[in-house]
């Protein structure tokens, strides 16, 4: 198996940059050069090999918010080879602890708000080591940080990471993200962005999803960038932040960026050092890019999944209007086939599925062969579940997840397409659509819409507004009035939750 020249990547800018900031916490002001971050991790990786046993292979499980001791706690996986098993904190005690039970960690690592989540969680208790991210601080701070830590041999076929993401048995799927994976990420992301050791940004996803990491953060790490850490996304702080901390890259949800653009202060903002806004997750209305533009800051919209890249496509700035809805072209080393229900390649602007090959596709599921082998066609090929068509200039468009769409008097309807439409309507802020079974036409459509403060619409009229533009097959049945749709904890529309709601009426 080949391996990478080197997979301490913090070690190699301690040695260039020493006294260069590498990251910072917003809410405390304490920093981490590129130095202390090496020092530190050579802390933790004797305390973890020496005291606790731990080995190349093994996982750590942390269940906490972003912090410094988080940051370190990746640069010491990149020296060990110990496997880091973010947990989210949003789930209950029962979905962590079947995690915790796949998993299998030597230890896990909790920061005490969250404590009372594992409290209940059968398998914790029999984890060997368990401790608090204030044992971890304390430690960090006391110990003598002065003796190299040397390296463990690492393949690059090796994980890094347990990304563990929804699976279609109703329990999650542990996707393998591998340091091979980390690297040709942070290659894809510097050759489609601007990305170099003068980069700044800002991170506030949660550490339990792909993008939290691997969008910008292990990128920028790559590269000896910079990068703020804040613990939650609170649109008046970062709006504040993108100017104060010089940002040179911004990643964000098309809430988000909503979010800002709404805040009284941003009508004022400048931006002089942002190169542009990175959009991911769903597309970006056209008068938000408009609004950003207008701003001077361009805007690049984008492709990822948890068990590829993440960054694997990507729409230049230039062609953001032109071909508005695109997620791009494929990054530069990313393979794409649009595959029939055959397995055949797709024609132009055909629909199909879309299936990724390369250096950044997962080796699978851990523990999970069966999730594995159903995730891949012959040849290497990662099946995303994603349709989508490409059309005649190479660029691509999701269509929708497989799993979303329904099927209406035997006609395929894909959600996206009738949300496009609906928020086209110049009353309409926000439009989602989930199908439902219907015994007539064997499923139908129910749309949920967020109007736009201070208007109003009928049903009858919403109706008769997509009787205008779409088939009559795919024209909600009906119509459901929200304040707000539901959201997860990346800011994507929570469909579960709106089927469980359209299921209801």
């Amino acid at each position: 198996m080949t391996q990478l020249p080197t997979t301490d990547w913090c070690a190699k800018w301690a040695l260039y940059s020493p006294e260069k900031i590498a990251f910072k916490e917003f809410e405390t002001g304490r920093t981490l050069t590129y130095g202390r971050l090496n020092q530190a991790a050579n802390s933790l990786a004797w305390l973890f090999t020496r005291q606790y046993g731990l080995t190349k292979g093994d996982r750590i499980a942390i269940l906490s918010d972003y912090s410094l001791e988080y940051m370190v706690l990746f640069a010491m996986a990149q020296k060990t080879g110990i496997i880091l098993v973010p947990l989210n904190y949003r789930l209950t005690s029962s979905e962590l602890d079947f995690m915790l039970k796949n998993a299998a960690p030597g230890m896990v690592i909790t920061e005490p708000k969250y404590q009372h989540l594992l409290d209940s969680a059968r398998t914790y208790s029999r984890v060997k080591h368990r401790i608090s991210t204030e044992e971890l601080t304390a430690g960090l701070t006391t110990k003598e940080l002065t003796e190299p830590f040397p390296p463990a041999i690492i393949k690059d076929s090796d994980p890094v990471f347990i990304l563990y993401t929804s699976g279609t048995t109703g329990h999650p799927k542990g996707a393998l993200y591998t340091h091979k994976m980390q690297f040709w990420n942070s290659i894809n992301t510097a050759i489609s962005l601007i990305v170099n050791a003068e980069s700044r940004t800002l991170l506030f996803a949660p550490p339990f999803h792909t993008g939290g990491w691997n969008v910008l953060t292990t990128p920028f790490l790559h590269h000896g960038g910079y990068t703020c850490i804040l613990k939650k996304f609170d649109p008046a702080t970062v709006l504040t932040l993108l100017q104060t901390e010089r940002c040179t890259l911004f990643f964000g949800v098309p809430t988000m960026l909503k979010m800002l653009a709404e805040e009284p202060a941003f009508t004022q903002a400048t931006f002089p050092e942002l190169h542009y806004v990175i959009v991911g997750g769903e597309p970006l209305p056209l008068p938000l890019i408009e609004i950003w533009t207008q701003k001077g800051v361009p805007v690049r919209q984008g492709y990822g999944l948890t068990e590829v890249g993440p960054n694997l496509t990507s729409l230049h700035q230039d062609d953001a209007v032109r071909k508005r809805g695109s997620i791009g072209r494929p990054n530069f080393y990313v393979e794409t086939f649009i595959a029939d229900e055959q397995g055949q390649l797709c024609r132009p602007d055909q629909p199909g599925e879309l299936w990724l090959r390369g250096p950044m596709v997962t080796p699978g599921y851990w523990r999970n062969k069966s999730e594995t082998t159903r995730a891949f066609a012959s040849g290497g090929w990662f099946k995303t579940g994603d349709l989508v068509r490409q059309d005649a200039e190479g660029y691509l468009y999701v269509v929708d997840r497989i799993k979303n769409m329904f099927i209406s008097g035997g006609e395929n309807v894909y959600p996206v397409e009738l949300e496009r439409i609906l928020q086209t309507h110049p009353v309409i802020s926000e439009a989602a659509v989930v199908g439902v079974p219907d015994d007539k036409w064997g499923e139908v459509g129910i749309a949920f819409v967020v109007c736009k403060p201070g208007h109003s619409i009928s049903e009858e009229d919403v109706i008769h507004f997509c009787k205008q533009h779409l088939a009559k097959y795919k024209v909600p049945k009906k119509i459901v009035f929200l304040e707000a749709l539901p959201k997860n904890d990346t800011g994507k529309i929570n469909r579960i939750s709106l089927k469980q709601r359209a299921l209801a009426t």
